[in-house]
């Protein structure tokens, strides 16, 4: 295996795969060089002479512009590039991509068919609290009813979160569509909302954003009008699981499959081989059918040109300009820079600049045509590739994915993380040192592609999303790790 790898032939910097000291010969492809400086894995060693100003160029797009002479052999990382990235931009539209494939029959996932057609591939019950007063009312309900759920459905949530009062117009508005859009899922077989009774967020009002089908899914418990709201609740989820108890797995083909995907913790290596590895299953899914959701708009500055070149018309290309212009004017508008990215923990893994992380983050959509752009709350009604409207915070964006209808989340990651979501959250390590520390987080290696190449690597992805799909738990299940958070956008009264 070479100890580094050049991404694109036009490529300034090579990415190293092991550490490697001053002094040491540095192998890749066609090429040896003597390393000037130590350079850790993950991190970016300059293969060619390069002046102070330069463009520097990985994934084949510039990365930033060098800020003093490198001299080949040398690490390139913050002391040395710096973002490119400034303000607002104009787009032309010049061509659409072609409209996505017609199903072409890959096998598919057990699955649970609801009436409007969609699949899930859980069939929980669901509590949604209207407002932070009763999140752990909520949490106390799913407690006490866990047991009535045994061998009947595939378990009982509370989603918790301190939103839902103290805020007024888009910001609430965001708070109740996200809420509403979580309880048509049709991971959920039933859904219990629990209000406190004198909220912003009336169970009404929310309740005016689901659709009259699936209304009798669902059920309602105001605390303060109650005598005893947690007997109540606890009554109302056993109506619901007997409902849900009547759905059973079927084999559906992968066009039922909805993918949320998302990178968190990302490394120098995200870029090579876990956001690669995920984006070839967003085209696998894209091709016989299904649905892919792309978000966390800040993380594609710099790279949007990719998925503008693959929108499927004027109205799509436009879509993803506003979308994208409209958050970097809300960073320009508070006066912070709309390159304050990549984290410390990317900084450590060896991404310098906001637009590497973006070439690597946005290879998570493959290359599937961008059918549609939604706003954050929105599901989405069309296959393909779909860009959501969500920051890049791991929590918020994800819980955006499963509002949209995501299924299963693909979720890469070089530093690892716990958390999980509403629905199948597969953690996707960059490297297999973090799948070898962390087992009880990571549920598969994307670092084998190194050793095994994409070809087999997909095909074991691909296996392994079915067989979540199909019931398998992922670690975040098997842990309990489900949350969800809520992006707060507006003042609190």
């Amino acid at each position: 295996m070479p100890e580094a790898i050049r991404i694109h032939p036009a490529d300034d910097v090579a990415t190293m795969l092991a550490d490697v000291a001053a002094g040491e010969t540095v192998t890749l492809p066609g090429l040896e060089l003597t390393a000037l400086d130590a350079v850790a894995r993950g991190h970016k060693i300059a293969l060619r002479p390069i002046t102070e100003g330069e463009a520097i160029r990985k994934f084949g797009a510039p990365i930033g512009h060098a800020t003093a002479a490198i001299a080949p052999g040398q690490h390139v990382h913050s002391h040395n590039l710096h973002t490119g990235l400034t303000g607002t931009l104009d787009y032309r539209f010049e061509a659409g991509a072609p409209p996505p494939p017609e199903p072409n029959g890959q096998r598919g996932f057990l699955g649970y068919r609801r009436p409007d057609g969609r699949v899930g591939t859980r069939n929980e019950i669901w509590i949604l609290p209207t407002v932070g007063c009763v999140a752990r009312t909520s949490q106390r309900i799913a407690e006490k009813s866990a047991a009535l759920a045994e061998g009947k459905v595939d378990g009982v949530h509370a989603f918790s979160h301190q939103f839902g009062c103290s805020q007024l117009g888009d910001d609430l508005a965001g708070t109740r569509h996200v809420l509403a859009s979580l309880a048509c899922h049709p991971n959920a077989g039933g859904v219990l909302i629990v209000g406190l009774g004198c909220e912003e967020n009336q169970i009404d009002q929310l309740l005016a954003d689901v659709p009259e089908w699936r209304r009798p899914f669902i059920r309602t418990v105001t605390s303060q009008f109650a005598e005893d709201e947690t007997a109540d609740g606890i009554a109302k989820v056993a109506e619901l699981i007997e409902i849900a108890a009547q759905a059973k797995r079927e084999m559906v083909g992968l066009e039922a499959l909805v993918l949320g995907v998302k990178c968190g913790g990302s490394d120098g290596l995200s870029g090579l081989t876990a956001n690669p590895l995920v984006g070839r299953m967003s085209d696998r899914v894209a091709e016989a059918g299904g649905s892919v959701i792309l978000t966390e708009i800040p993380e594609i500055f710099g790279a949007e040109h990719l998925l503008m070149q693959r929108a499927l018309g004027a109205e799509a290309f436009d879509r993803i300009g506003e979308l994208v212009n409209r958050f970097k004017q809300g960073f320009i508008d508070i006066g912070e820079p709309v390159s304050e990215n990549p984290s410390p923990g990317n900084v450590a893994g060896g991404i310098t600049t906001l637009e590497e992380k973006s070439l690597g983050a946005v290879q998570k959509g493959g290359h599937a045509t961008v059918v549609d752009v939604i706003d954050y709350g929105a599901r989405i009604s069309r296959h393909g590739l779909t860009l959501l409207e969500a920051p890049g915070n791991d929590a918020v964006s994800s819980t955006a994915l499963a509002a949209a209808g995501a299924t299963v989340i693909l979720f890469t990651t070089g530093r690892g993380t716990p958390l999980g979501f509403p629905v199948p959250t597969v953690k996707i390590a960059s490297n297999s040192a973090l799948a070898a520390r962390k087992p009880g987080w990571i549920d598969f290696d994307a670092g084998a592609v190194l050793e095994q190449g994409f070809p087999a690597t997909e095909e074991a992805m691909l296996d392994h999303i079915r067989d979540i799909a199909s019931g398998a738990e992922t670690k975040a299940e098997i842990n309990g790790e489900r949350e969800i958070a809520i992006w707060k956008r507006g003042v609190t009264l």
